[in-house]
């Protein structure tokens, strides 16, 4: 069993007697203890963590506090370990100065000197942990900026929202498109938790199919249907002590959602055929393309689990809202695909910025790593979507010449253009600034063409 953090003191000592009295001592001052006879088994109980001091003897039968020094600061060397030594043992508590022990008090010593020791150790404790705590708050903001791109608003906003929620138990709710990241947002979340060291499972419930559905998640006991002909342990279980990522919930049958509610409820999971709950210490990201409170006014989706998982949701921003968080992006992957290749770098030109800004990504993220790929290989390729912007062109990593640009963002914003409602080429050509023969010839030159909602020719005025 692991040592409570409001313990702040663990006092080892075979003696009974001066246990008793110097465990009183530190009782009267306030602080809180832990007696104990015998060092053995104290380092596994000791998270890394831990906010107290140990307080030991040197001399005792199994471990002595020689060994118990050596072996919590192989776990930790930041621990402060204050040694209690007979009159006999001094150049030995020197040496264990030496190799890294706070403190040491010879017998017989003064109540106030064990006081003084102790609580300056818990000082230091404290700032040792704070410094290691503002270490880490860093580390996770520079691996959320690494693995969550983009500077808009609304990504600013998703990291700030992940460091929140990841320090907490609560599980979460992320609503995304396709394409979006969920998966990536829910690993940042398991990663800068508590549960890190703890397993993370990811399962798509959507690509499971309905008759093994249960067995995947819950588990089986032999026997349960048909050909289960051994015990299996479910994804649920599995992920004990760690985080379970369920994608796709809304594909889930009824049946089943009745079992993650009560699952959720009660953390305890029941195996197919099986009479025992199982405790689980885990924690449940859920995550969906669809508006769950719509699926549930229309029967699809329980109204009580979605009010469950609706505590902490959690909103990722398809790419079309996130401005030049596009740019950054494809630049990004396409580095990352040259230096896996051994390709060298391409920059975008103004041209292809362009295109990249006007198409609005149905595919989201995945859609764009896809394209800055290919882009990386020196293949040309066409945006999927592109009734968004007709004929919008191909992005190519040979940048061409000068002219090549210009002629290309050129057509990049005629085609933009053409997306916006005009009943006549006069009023799309008012818009681009240029007279309605020069705009003729560009639409040829460009192999674009015009037809307004009237179903009028590009001839038409």
């Amino acid at each position: 069993m692991s040592i409570d953090n409001s313990i702040q003191v663990v006092l080892i000592d075979d003696d009974p007697h001066l246990r008793q009295a110097l465990c009183q001592t530190l009782d009267l001052a306030g602080l809180k203890v832990l007696p104990l006879g015998e060092a053995t088994g104290l380092t596994a109980r000791l998270s890394r963590d831990w906010p107290g001091v140990v307080v030991s003897d040197i001399r005792m039968p199994g471990m002595d506090g020689l060994e118990l020094l050596a072996e919590l600061h192989g776990q930790d060397p930041d621990l402060p370990v204050l040694l209690i030594t007979g009159h006999g043992d001094v150049p030995l508590a020197v040496q264990a100065m030496r190799a890294g022990a706070y403190d040491f008090l010879e017998k017989p010593f003064a109540s106030d000197a064990l006081l003084d020791s102790v609580r300056r150790a818990l000082a230091l404790r404290r700032l040792v942990l704070d410094n290691r705590s503002l270490r880490l708050a860093l580390s996770d903001r520079q691996q959320l900026s690494t693995r969550l791109v983009g500077h808009s608003p609304q990504m600013l906003r998703l990291r700030e929202q992940i460091g929140a929620l990841a320090a907490t138990k609560a599980d979460v709710l992320i609503l995304g498109e396709t394409g979006a990241g969920k998966e990536v947002v829910a690993r940042a979340l398991h990663d800068l938790s508590s549960r890190r060291s703890g397993p993370f499972v990811a399962i798509n419930a959507g690509a499971l199919a309905e008759s093994v559905v249960e067995s995947e998640l819950f588990g089986h006991e032999p026997g349960a249907f048909t050909g289960a002909q051994k015990r299996r342990i479910g994804k649920f279980e599995f992920a004990n002590g760690g985080t379970l990522f369920l994608d796709e919930i809304e594909s889930m049958s009824l049946d089943v959602q009745v079992k993650l509610l009560r699952l959720l409820q009660e953390r305890v999971v029941e195996r197919l055929g099986g009479n025992q709950l199982i405790p689980l210490d885990i924690r449940i990201i859920a995550a969906t393309k669809e508006d769950l409170r719509q699926a549930a006014d229309q029967g699809r989706f329980r109204a009580d689990l979605y009010y469950r998982l609706n505590v902490a949701p959690l909103r990722i921003p398809p790419l079309r809202e996130r401005g030049e968080d596009a740019l950054m992006l494809f630049q990004h992957f396409a580095d990352e695909a040259s230096s896996r290749h051994g390709l060298p770098l391409h920059e975008l030109q103004p041209g292809q910025r362009a295109l990249l800004l006007r198409h609005s990504w149905p595919g989201n993220v995945r859609e764009l790593q896809n394209a800055a790929e290919r882009f990386a290989l020196g293949l040309e390729l066409a945006l999927d979507n592109t009734q968004d912007h007709p004929a919008a062109g191909v992005l190519t990593s040979t940048p061409g010449g000068l002219s090549e640009q210009v002629e290309q963002f050129e057509k990049s914003l005629i085609a933009a253009e053409l997306t916006r409602p005009h009943s006549s080429v006069r009023s799309l050509a008012e818009a681009l600034g240029v007279p309605r023969k020069t705009l003729h010839d560009k639409l040829r030159k460009h192999g674009l063409s015009f037809a307004d909602s009237a179903g009028q020719s590009a001839d038409d005025e």
